[in-house]
C-alpha cells in the first residue's frame, strides 16, 4: 500500500509558478513510476506528467511541455511538479499517482494509488 498526500496548490496570477509535491509513504516509494494527472471543472481527468523511477525517463502532456518538469527525489519520499508560466487553463485540481509496475504511461488505470488532490488556480 502507498499513502499519497499533495500539497502546494493555491491561487496564482497568469504566468506565474507553483511547485506541487506529493509525499508518498507505505511502501519502497523508488520502485513506483509516479504521475500527475489533472481535473478541471466538468472535465475528465488527463494526463499531465510522468516520472519513471530512476528519475530519468520523464514524458509530458503537449499542453505543459517546457512550462512544467516532473521530478523526484527518492530519498525524501517525495515527488515534484513544478509549473511555469502558468495559463488560466491550467487551473484544475491536481493529482498524483503511483504506478507500482513502474511503466509510467498516460492512462489513469495503470496507476494503483492516487492522492487527494490539491486545488490550483490561475487568474487572468
Amino acid at each position: 500500500q502507498v499513502q499519497l498526500v499533495e500539497s502546494g496548490g493555491g491561487l496564482v496570477q497568469a504566468g506565474g509558478s507553483l511547485r506541487l509535491s506529493c509525499a508518498a509513504s507505505g511502501a519502497i516509494f523508488s520502485r513506483y513510476a509516479m504521475g500527475w494527472f489533472r481535473q478541471a471543472p466538468g472535465k475528465e481527468r488527463e494526463f499531465v506528467a510522468a516520472i519513471k523511477w530512476r528519475g530519468s525517463s520523464t514524458d509530458y502532456a503537449d499542453s505543459v511541455k517546457g512550462r512544467f518538469t516532473i521530478s523526484r527525489d527518492n530519498a525524501k519520499n517525495t515527488v515534484y511538479l513544478q509549473m511555469n508560466s502558468l495559463k488560466p487553463g491550467d487551473t484544475a485540481v491536481y493529482y498524483c499517482a503511483a504506478d507500482y509496475w513502474g511503466l509510467g504511461t498516460r492512462i489513469i488505470s495503470d496507476y494503483e494509488y492516487w492522492g487527494q488532490g490539491t486545488q490550483v488556480t490561475v487568474s487572468s
